[in-house]
């Protein structure tokens, strides 16, 4: 099976992509949705949490205190690095299990941190959702009812934009000028005939 990744900044629409490749049969595994999961599920990483980030990272109730959590990450890099420390491992075994389990041409991996956590070494193919960084901000404002602050903080806690173009094989444009399911299905075909 062919791994591709796909990654791309804070609102670029990466899981808008994703959703259509699922839509036409593609087996997406989604980092980002398992690593909120094991937050909140995986013994070890809750302990190591805790552990690093002190007990009232986690409500009573044991779900992680997401807020908390977010404002920890993105205002301090090093709390960030270590927590995808703890996440990033478990996550990807969780991956390589996924992948054994797949009888699929292609199967694709998404994630925010394709490359920050290392992930993109496992991978055969980098795809990169492109959209500028004014859209961005506006679709998490949206999105979040957050403000433009709060996202420009986030945006730089991710790797730049710039910088994932150029680690990309391929871009999607989903810059609301370019129609983004015929890139998609352009990449399906290329995917399927390799």
């Amino acid at each position: 099976m062919i791994k591709a990744g796909i990654t791309g900044g804070i609102g670029s629409g990466k899981s808008v992509v994703c959703n259509i490749f699922s839509k036409i049969g593609v087996p997406v595994f989604s980092a980002d949705a398992e690593a909120k999961a094991v937050i909140n599920t995986d013994t070890g990483v809750v302990q190591e949490l805790i552990n690093n980030l002190g007990s009232d990272i986690y409500y009573f109730s044991g779900e992680i205190n997401r807020k908390k959590l977010a404002s920890m990450i993105f205002n301090n890099p090093d709390i960030l690095s270590l927590v995808n420390s703890i996440v990033h491992p478990v996550v990807m075994n969780k991956y390589r299990l996924w992948v054994a389990e797949q009888n699929s041409k292609y199967g694709i991996l998404e994630a925010a941190i394709l490359f920050e956590s290392g992930a993109y070494y496992e991978l055969d193919k980098i795809i990169t959702v492109y959209a500028p960084e004014e859209l961005r901000i506006k679709r998490i404002m949206n999105r979040d009812y957050v403000g433009k602050e709060e996202v420009l903080a986030r945006m730089n806690s991710q790797m730049p934009e710039e910088e994932k173009l150029q680690k990309a094989e391929y871009i999607i444009y989903n810059d609301e000028q370019q129609l983004v399911i015929p890139q998609i299905l352009k990449l399906h075909d290329m995917f399927l005939n390799y």
